[in-house]
């Protein structure tokens, strides 16, 4: 199957407390999945209290395909080609946008900040 950014996927995601069936947001390039069999994804949980500039309030969840108001909490993961993900909807451009905001918040150093 092919994936793209922005894809709304479910998937058996692997979490703090044990493996749950969610939705998550694929995450990697189409030039990753080119050259990688894996995917690399985003979680989106319901819990809609955003803890902090690394969650995003999807505005467009709806229409999305979610079935309730969802979060993108940055808790990344790479899953194999077996990980069974089940695309559903896709993201808007804006809530894609306010997705990539967050990973790039939560990959950039201090170092890489500033000036």
């Amino acid at each position: 199957m092919t994936f793209y950014p922005g894809d709304l996927a479910t998937v058996d995601f692997p979490g703090v407390t044990g493996v749950k069936r969610r939705p998550v947001v694929v995450l990697s390039s189409e030039i990753y999945h080119s050259l990688r069999p894996d995917v690399i994804v985003g979680l989106i949980t319901t819990q809609t209290k955003v803890l902090g500039v690394t969650d995003y309030a999807l505005q467009d969840w709806a229409s999305a395909g979610l079935r309730a108001a969802s979060v993108f909490r940055c808790f990344i993961v790479t899953l194999p080609p077996s990980a069974n993900l089940v695309v559903f909807g896709h993201l808007s451009e804006r809530d894609w946008q306010g997705v990539k905001a967050c990973v790039k918040i939560s990959l950039t150093t201090l170092d890489d900040a500033t000036p």
